[in-house]
């Protein structure tokens, strides 16, 4: 079974399939758009609480990473820490 970090970086190879950040996961959660949900180690309580409230809502799977949001940053290869990364249905 492939690893947490490893799906993460699968998605953020296949086009269209990863979405960065909370306002945005929180609309697709919303629209019944994701299937699972990232959250790091160091992610804001708050953060964590309406990711959840919602994930339930739309029946998407929260998955809580060992590592803290600046080292999902570089995984993603980004310039900033990332705390919350979603994987959208079938895409």
């Amino acid at each position: 079974m492939a690893t947490a970090i490893e799906e993460v970086k699968k998605a953020l190879k296949a086009k269209g399939k990863a979405i960065l950040g909370l306002d945005r996961t929180i609309k697709g959660l919303k629209l019944g758009r994701l299937e699972k949900v990232y959250l790091t180690s160091n992610c804001q309580k708050d953060m964590k609480e309406a990711i959840k409230y919602y994930a339930k809502l739309s029946k998407a799977k929260v998955v809580q990473l060992k590592i803290p949001n600046d080292e999902l940053g570089i995984i993603c290869k980004k310039p900033f820490a990332i705390s919350v990364l979603s994987i959208t249905k079938g895409a």
